[in-house]
């Protein structure tokens, strides 16, 4: 039994060296750093209390000078360096708070033992020990300065540790004929890393809000972005969809426009037919996948025509030869409205016709928003280009009346264009309205790849 209990003491021993060995590690670490950690300028005052600090720096210097000596009894060549180090504490501490740390309480040490020989000799009395009045504000800031930087548990070590060595002057040291600063020094140290260790916490959770405010942005604009491409894919696979049912019909006829069709025509034929009916349901698949409901109308407030969001899939989209319809709607709407068509339309493939009406739609939709009452002008160019468009409008004439959507249409006009191979820009005129300029190529050349 003996032996057992030997064996145990002996391991508890060796757990508790362990635990030492790491807990002096981790303060090494911790403390034992010259590494600068700047005090970032404040939010609405900037560099004012950098200004102030280094004031205060420059007070206790010359306030600790004063007391060492006359109440002290220090000489000059003593009572002037240590004064030095404990104002240049709260300079240093402005961006190395750590050295600046062990600057003031080592400081406060040296005065603290060179003023208790004079106690002891007589020739001071009645002497604030072991903290003076201008080495308790020193410490004071520089513990304040340290914990708004610095993680929680390095804080509280650098309090733990000036409390330990405030035990040991006054407790175990000690010095006749003075005032014990010890107790109130302790308690506000322990308010001043109690405060900074608040408002650094405080700093680092409006530093996470800016970032995930930032993320968030970031993560709206990227949906919005893919929202959009669904919707233009959608409304394209309409198109195409369009056309398969075409094919399929057209397959479907051909064999009867035929005086005796050899039976390779009719295969071939119904193979075609066959082919166009799978990819028609194939189309509808998808498109039952990108297809959304607009219940509320909010994709079209003012009924400038669908979006293509509850139309058939087979169903055609709009082309321009509905662009009567849209302006006609659009002055019913309270719009002046006036179009100016130049040069001859040529055959455009049908998603250049379809992003062309989308555009104008759009951005007129955007002038019955945001300029009620205003003059429009619709700008339609053809040349052996492409598709020259353009929306003019002036300042609103009415109140603007609050609008609830999700404020995506430029995007999606940009989309349009540049999934085309053209391009788009919109900008407020000089005069308070808005204008908006698309280019679309007529689609001869190949797109080249964008992702």
């Amino acid at each position: 039994m003996p032996r057992v209990g030997h064996v145990t003491e002996a391991g508890t021993q060796h757990a508790f060296a362990g635990r030492l060995r790491r807990w002096s590690r981790v303060l090494r670490g911790d403390l034992w750093t010259l590494r600068a950690d700047p005090l970032p300028p404040s939010v609405w005052l900037r560099w004012l209390p950098h200004g102030l600090l280094c004031l205060a720096a420059l007070g206790i210097t010359l306030g600790d000078m004063a007391l060492l000596q006359d109440s002290g009894g220090l000489a000059f060549g003593l009572a002037f360096p240590v004064a030095i180090a404990q104002g240049g504490a709260v300079v240093l501490a402005l961006s190395r708070p750590i050295p600046a740390w062990w600057l003031s309480l080592g400081a406060t040490v040296v005065a603290a033992l060179a003023v208790r020989q004079r106690l002891m000799s007589g020739d001071a009395h009645d002497f604030t020990w072991p903290w003076t009045a201008s080495g308790l504000i020193a410490q004071l800031l520089v513990l304040l300065l340290l914990a708004l930087r610095v993680p929680t548990r390095v804080s509280a070590e650098a309090l733990v540790l000036s409390a330990l060595v405030t035990y040991l002057l006054q407790g175990l040291v000690g010095a006749p004929d003075t005032q014990s600063t010890g107790a109130l020094a302790l308690s506000l140290f322990a308010v001043a890393v109690l405060l900074g260790t608040a408002l650094r916490g405080r700093r680092e959770a409006r530093a996470e809000l800016g970032r995930q405010a930032t993320i968030t942005a970031a993560e709206r604009s990227r949906r919005t972005l893919l929202e959009e491409r669904s919707r233009i894919a959608r409304e394209l696979h309409d198109v195409v969809a369009h056309h398969m049912s075409v094919i399929s019909i057209q397959a479907q006829v051909a064999p009867h426009l035929v005086d005796n069709p050899s039976e390779e025509l009719k295969e071939n034929l119904s193979g075609i037919r066959q082919n166009a009916l799978d990819a028609l349901t194939e189309l509808r698949r998808v498109l039952g996948v990108l297809r959304s409901e607009d219940p509320d109308g909010s994709e079209d407030p003012y009924g400038l025509g669908d979006l293509g969001s509850t139309a058939a899939p087979d169903a055609p989209q709009p082309r321009l030869d509905r662009l009567d319809a849209l302006i006609d709607n659009t002055r019913a709407a309270g719009l002046d409205v006036v179009t100016d068509i130049r040069g001859e339309a040529p055959p455009y493939p049908t998603g250049v016709e379809l992003s062309a009406y989308r555009i104008i739609q759009e951005a007129l939709s955007n002038a019955l928003r945001h300029a009620p009452g205003s003059q429009v002008r619709v700008e339609i160019s053809h040349d052996h280009h492409g598709l020259h468009l353009g929306v003019v409008n002036s300042r609103p004439q009415q109140p603007v009346r609050p609008f609830s959507g999700a404020g995506h249409g430029l995007l999606g006009m940009r989309e349009r264009a540049a999934m085309l191979g053209g391009h788009l820009t919109a900008a407020p005129t000089q005069h308070g309205g808005f204008a908006v300029s698309a280019f679309l190529p007529r689609g001869d050349a190949p797109l080249t790849h964008r992702p």
